[in-house]
């Protein structure tokens, strides 16, 4: 019997995307499969990827990663959701917690209970039932609970931190199970001339990189998924016209925020992530309506601290490779497609394109239904996502630059024009099982937005009103009462890294 399981697995390019590739695949396939990664130090990696969403914690336990290790190697914070500053109007902010308003009860989800308060004469803030976005204006931070009954059972969190530092520390992860790094650059591609696969890897020294499974983690130049195999791409810019990034870091000047910052700016937005050693901050832009040089004063006028390096720009354009699984070549990361980093997805998007290899990993034979399984489902995770993306530049007001006039106007997605409408008129959140973002990421962005429902869930009207209020005061409560009581964010910081100096 002939033994038909991939046995050599080749990765195409290092950094973020490459390295968590190895390191997935390295813990997973241990050595029922070679692993070998071909990158070169003369490629920088693009790093913008800083902040991240909670699903993190899935990929981290994967590899095997420790909490305290990590965040110690990789001069981490914690991330309890995003602020939007100016984004709907000028002089306006709104916050995207990660958890959920409210708590669990029966009958409806929660904010239905607080629309209809709302409408019975309740003056209460939605921020006032969020236990992440308090905790956040309060520079505090707390690991959620386990047991529903407590408020903190409510949290979410993730992770900012040095992508570069991100990359070393996986890798060492990554070598010490197995996995083979080759330093160099690809000089051409061999190929199977009946069925198209590729068969090697050579590099400029001449060195070939045999294998059954190749992984393009190029990043935006897609050398296997496009160079060779011209997989296409679809455009997204019409809908997401920002195609430029000036990335700047500064030093720290103040506490450490628990929350990543984005600021609306003339010609796109402005990041601000907090790390433990740094402040990392860029520019996303639109080169429609504003230069590289203006973009970058404009980001160097509007940082913290003292500027720690020379401005870095990036160039994209929004979309998605129309294949990312061609053959025996799967791509991961910037090489797939890429949307940018407003809601800290890129990161995800390539945890994303990991598990869905890990579950659908192929023999020898890569059999193509496997390949149109993984496409599809990738396919849907980049639409529902760019949805949400352009929720935040189409739904604002009192904006009169160019870009944001266009975006106002433009012609939306069907999908997010179902979405819009149910929320509209109902209150309601469509979302499907297997989406990324949940309902109370809709809820915060479009209530953010300002985007009004006229109604909700008929369900609440069966709770009786002062009963429903009650609760509903009885939640904030709850919440304002546990704020002040929970650790600041540099203290639970320090307090994990000095556990793990005083094992260590």
């Amino acid at each position: 019997m002939t033994n038909d399981r991939i046995e050599r697995i080749v990765i195409l390019g290092g950094g973020t995307a490459g390295w968590m590739t190895a390191a997935a695949l390295g813990r997973t396939l241990g050595a029922t499969a070679r692993v070998t990664l071909l990158e070169s130090e003369d490629i920088g990696s693009v790093g913008v990827g800083e902040a991240t969403i909670p699903p993190i914690h899935w990929f981290n336990e994967l590899v095997g990663i420790d909490e305290a290790t990590f965040v110690a190697e990789t001069k981490a914070s914690f991330k309890l959701g995003i602020e939007f500053v100016d984004w709907t109007r000028p002089d306006h902010r709104y916050f995207h917690p990660f958890g959920q308003y409210g708590v669990n009860l029966p009958g409806v989800a929660f904010h239905h209970r607080w629309l209809k308060a709302r409408r019975e004469g309740l003056d209460m803030p939605l921020d006032a039932l969020s236990l992440p976005t308090q905790l956040a204006y309060d520079n505090r931070f707390a690991k959620p609970a386990s047991d529903p009954r407590s408020i903190l059972s409510t949290l979410g969190y993730a992770y900012h931190f040095d992508a570069a530092l991100y990359a070393r520390y996986l890798r060492g992860l990554a070598e010490a199970r197995g996995v083979t790094r080759v330093e160099g650059k690809l000089a051409h591609v061999e190929r199977n001339g009946e069925s198209g696969f590729v068969t090697a890897l050579v590099t400029e020294r001449g060195e070939r990189l045999d294998g059954d499974l190749f992984i393009d983690c190029s990043g935006f130049r897609a050398l296997l998924i496009e160079g060779e195999l011209e997989a296409g791409y679809d455009d997204w810019s019409h809908w997401l016209p920002c195609d430029r990034a000036v990335a700047m870091p500064c030093a720290r000047v103040a506490e450490t925020t628990p929350y990543t910052r984005s600021t609306a700016r003339a010609a796109g937005w402005q990041w601000r992530i907090p790390l433990q050693h740094r402040t990392g901050n860029g520019y996303v832009y639109s080169s429609q309506f504003v230069s590289d040089d203006e973009a970058a004063a404009t980001l160097a006028a509007n940082l913290d601290g003292e500027a720690l390096g020379d401005p870095r720009f990036l160039r994209f354009t929004a979309g998605r490779r129309r294949r990312a699984w061609i053959g025996n070549v799967v791509a991961i990361g910037l090489a797939a497609g890429f949307l940018e980093p407003l809601e800290s997805t890129s990161i995800h998007l390539i945890q994303s394109g990991i598990v869905k290899l890990l579950a659908l990993l192929p023999d020898k034979s890569c059999d193509p239904a496997l390949a149109d399984r993984f496409n599809a489902v990738f396919s849907r995770d980049m639409d529902n996502i760019k949805d949400f993306l352009i929720l935040h530049y189409h739904a604002t007001t009192d904006k009169p630059e160019p870009l944001w006039e266009y975006c106002r106007h433009m012609a939306l997605p069907d999908g997010l024009i179902e979405r819009e409408h149910h929320f509209r008129t109902t209150g309601r959140i469509m979302v499907e099982t297997d989406e990324l973002f949940r309902e109370a990421s809709w809820l915060a962005v479009f209530h953010g937005q300002g985007i009004v429902p006229r109604g909700y869930n008929p369900i609440a009207d069966t709770f009786d009103s002062d009963t429903n209020r009650r609760q509903v005061e009885q939640v904030a409560g709850a919440i304002a009462r546990a704020v002040p009581a929970l650790p600041r964010h540099d203290a639970a910081i320090a307090k994990l890294i000095g556990a793990t100096r005083a094992v260590a």
